[in-house]
């Protein structure tokens, strides 16, 4: 199968999604998630992906996409933290854990931070406390918090955007043309 009309299609439909020029880094890495779905479980995998937002989550792939959905309504901010804070909890070095910890509060948490996610004042200034004595939990009530509101709000609406349903078109017509050539 030749793969330059797919990706010249691929391209066409992640280009009317971004309405910004520097978005337009990110159809790289959507297109790795068409570009590679000829492998026989990527096409599962995105019919998972409407499971729960957990099978989002576990999806290298299904964070790409949810990634570029959010980028559309310019709210990435709040999987960007999630991520940061994954991220965070990997950490064993207690220097690095104190530094990161604070790069993490003032990119994303505090009051007009660069990056500023939706969570309310109480969440905020326990994660201020919690940074006095940086573990790998000190964010995990912010991480929370922002999780649930990108589950209920922002998960749902992508599931609904054209983009996912291309996809879940795409990966519906895949395993039914598998099903016919074997």
């Amino acid at each position: 199968m030749c793969l330059a009309p797919r990706a010249k299609e691929l391209k066409s439909r992640l280009g009317i999604l971004l309405h910004k020029p520097e978005l337009a880094h990110r159809i790289g890495a959507a297109g790795k998630l068409q570009l590679g779905s000829r492998q026989r479980d990527s096409s599962r995998e995105v019919l998972e992906w409407r499971e729960s937002f957990d099978q989002l989550l576990k999806s290298k792939n299904g964070v790409t996409a949810f990634h570029t959905f959010l980028k559309t309504e310019f709210s990435e901010e709040n999987l960007d933290f999630w991520l940061a804070c994954e991220d965070f909890k990997k950490t064993r070095s207690k220097t690095k854990l104190a530094s990161k910890a604070n790069r993490i509060f003032e990119e994303f948490v505090q009051s007009e931070a660069p990056r500023e996610v939706n969570i309310d004042h109480e969440t905020r200034e326990i994660t201020r406390k919690n940074l006095s004595g940086a573990t790998s939990a000190c964010f995990n009530e912010a991480q929370a918090k922002t999780r649930t509101l990108m589950e209920k709000d922002s998960y749902p609406r992508f599931l609904k955007s054209a983009s996912y349903q291309d996809m879940t078109k795409q990966a519906a017509s895949r395993g039914t043309s598998k099903r016919l050539h074997t």
